[in-house]
């Protein structure tokens, strides 16, 4: 099952907050400047919580990963928007 997670992080060096950001760019949607919303099965959150430990420095860094439920659920009747209202991104398949 799907699962939609909001991952936020604070990391203060430039090397490693481009490599963070490159890494959640592949797996998510950018929705604010350090703010991510991905949508993963269990088997990519594993993998994509081992590449974030390759790229933190721990006693420096935080990424914080939460668990906002089915990926199929509606999104907008759990999420409260203080100005800009929340747009998810248009998905558009390329073969």
């Amino acid at each position: 099952m799907r699962k939609r997670y909001l991952i936020a992080y604070d990391v203060s060096d430039d090397k490693r907050r481009t490599a963070l950001f490159k890494t959640l760019m592949g797996n998510g949607d950018h929705v604010q400047f350090s703010v991510f919303i991905c949508q993963l099965n269990d088997v990519e959150l594993e993998r994509l919580k081992s590449s974030i430990r390759r790229s933190v420095n721990f006693r420096q860094d935080q990424v914080i990963v939460l668990d906002l439920g089915p990926a199929d659920s509606e999104l907008a009747s759990r999420l409260e928007c203080i100005g800009k209202a929340y747009e998810p991104p248009a998905r558009v398949m390329v073969v």
